[in-house]
């Protein structure tokens, strides 16, 4: 697995990638950065575990309020919507990157 630097709100994490899978992770990587930031940036919170947490929400909202034709598609390429995503493993991805600043959950 290949690791790669990026970073979110101004701080540094080296997250481990898939090879091919590099495009894909600084995309999502931007994603929860501009989310992370825009929420920092409204001031009413401060705390970094917050506002992650706040940006998890209202990612993980987003992605469930998708069309059902993205369901569609995913369910002819094998995955069945809400299973493609495995949430455990996105909570123990955000928890490592987290390091020191606190566990989500």
């Amino acid at each position: 697995m290949k690791q790669i630097e990026v970073t979110i709100m101004g701080q540094s994490y080296i997250l481990g990638c898939p090879e091919g899978g590099e495009a894909s992770l600084l995309e999502a990587v931007n994603t929860v950065d501009q989310e992370m930031s825009a929420i920092r940036d409204n001031g009413r919170v401060k705390a970094r575990e917050r506002i992650a947490v706040l940006a998890a929400l209202n990612l993980a909202f987003a992605l469930a309020q998708r069309p059902a034709a993205d369901s569609g598609t995913q369910r002819a390429n094998g995955a069945s919507g809400a299973d493609s995503v495995d949430i455990d493993a996105l909570i123990r991805r955000v928890d490592e990157a987290l390091g020191d600043d606190g566990r989500l959950l």
